[in-house]
């Protein structure tokens, strides 16, 4: 939308009906130490649009894209492929503009979508029911905390993280917790709520979910499981055996967009469904007879006492659950498997050309399409070497330990360079 100033005759009447002589008398109430009577130094005068175009376009083209060449980042947020129809679909202007549907009578067609998305949520997670998403995988773990102590009312106030779990995802969770008893421990004790286990954990290893699962049951605790890469669902048994599972979908459908925005899921069995944060929509008939969708369980969130509410989500991440049901069901469940099992190809013929290297040792026992290397050069020098060549390396996670990541999105010509550049880096 182009700024249209206002007419001076438009100013004049305004002015007139406030009781103003001119514009100056709007601010006579203002202290005249605060009011500006020059122009900033320093800021720019204002430009044409010809010329903002042509400074964003410079600003722009400073900007390095993960398509520049070889990318092994992952660490939470991934690098797939995004079908154009997706793109397509979601720009469309009944779903692009909506808002949340509280008229179900002209909100049909965004309800059944988010039907949909918790639908393909609950399959995957293995789990009965699932909302209509939240904001990210990090808010969503730290709901799931607070779900549990919502569920054992307060009696417990330990949440046991026994694997590598994203440091990003443990920072939000304890911003969530300052101000409540729950502290997070590394141990079970009997005053565990929870245990929380990220899978694949934030090294890239399948932890034994069964194991935990024992372990919650002979602790009375919960078991939640996190997810950061969806698509490895694709390949690993569902998590079915949680209590709660919750996680990261950016993966599908949504591009990296310089860390946002994302797509979080939160699944769990139906008992708990009374206390279970977000919107849920569900399927039921109306006055003829005929299919509908509505928000149910509604006095659950905002339309009660914000103390009282399961969780206070607004406007979530709609548009990115479109997005991700969109990818979904473009792919089918054969698809979806395939993609799983071509990430994990890539992760495997990359680390195959990795253990040939000296100085390079993988630590995983197993992975998906994520795992850590260790090196005896300092990381950080060979991030920065790599980047100089445009090659775009993993995460550090230690001093001499690096995150790498594949997807179905990684070239052999793209092993072959990051190969050889990681072997010159190693040598300096």
């Amino acid at each position: 939308m182009r700024y249209q100033p206002h007419t001076a005759n438009e100013i004049k009447e305004m002015l007139k009906n406030i009781g103003a002589k001119n514009v100056n008398g709007l601010y006579n109430y203002v202290p005249q130490e605060v009011l500006l009577t020059s122009f900033i130094e320093g800021l720019p005068m204002g430009q044409s649009e010809m010329d903002v175009e042509a400074d964003m376009q410079n600003l722009a083209e400073m900007n390095h894209q993960t398509s520049d060449g070889p990318f092994f980042l992952g660490a939470g947020y991934y690098r797939h492929h995004i079908p154009a129809t997706v793109d397509y679909i979601i720009q469309r202007g009944e779903f692009l503009t909506s808002y949340t549907p509280y008229q179900p009578e002209v909100a049909q067609g965004t309800l059944m979508a988010i039907f949909e998305f918790q639908s393909y949520i609950a399959k995957l997670t293995g789990q009965e029911i699932a909302n209509a998403s939240m904001y990210d995988g990090a808010t969503s773990l730290a709901e799931a905390v607070l779900m549990v102590n919502r569920i054992q009312k307060s009696k417990k106030t330990s949440v046991c993280i026994p694997e590598p779990l994203h440091p990003h995802y443990k920072e939000t969770l304890s911003t969530y917790l300052t101000h409540t008893e729950i502290k997070l421990d590394a141990h079970v004790s009997e005053n565990t709520s929870s245990i929380i286990v990220q899978y694949p954990n934030f090294h890239g290893e399948i932890p034994n979910l069964e194991k935990y699962r024992k372990i919650c049951d002979d602790n009375g605790a919960l078991l939640i499981v996190c997810i950061n890469e969806i698509v490895s669902l694709g390949l690993l048994p569902a998590p079915s055996c949680a209590d709660i599972v919750v996680g990261e979908a950016q993966s599908i459908g949504i591009p990296l967009s310089y860390g946002g925005p994302a797509l979080g899921f939160f699944a769990c069995k139906k008992e708990y469904i009374r206390q279970l944060p977000g919107r849920i929509v569900g399927k039921t008939e109306d006055a003829s007879g005929k299919r509908s969708f509505v928000l149910t369980l509604n006095t659950r969130e905002q339309h009660i006492r914000r103390d009282k509410a399961t969780s206070n989500i607004c406007t979530n991440e709609g548009l990115c659950a479109l997005a991700f049901t969109v990818h979904v069901s473009l792919l089918g469940e054969t698809g979806f498997k395939k993609l799983a099992l071509v990430n994990h190809a890539k992760a495997q013929a990359l680390v195959n050309e990795l253990k040939n290297i000296k100085g390079i040792k993988v630590l995983n026992k197993t992975y998906f399409n994520e795992f850590v290397i260790q090196t005896e050069t300092d990381v950080s020098k060979i991030i920065t070497h790599l980047q100089e060549s445009g090659i775009i390396a993993g995460y550090e996670i230690a001093p001499q330990k690096m995150l790498v990541c594949a997807t179905e999105m990684t070239t052999q010509k793209d092993v072959q360079q990051f190969t050889h550049a990681l072997s010159n880096a190693i040598n300096l």
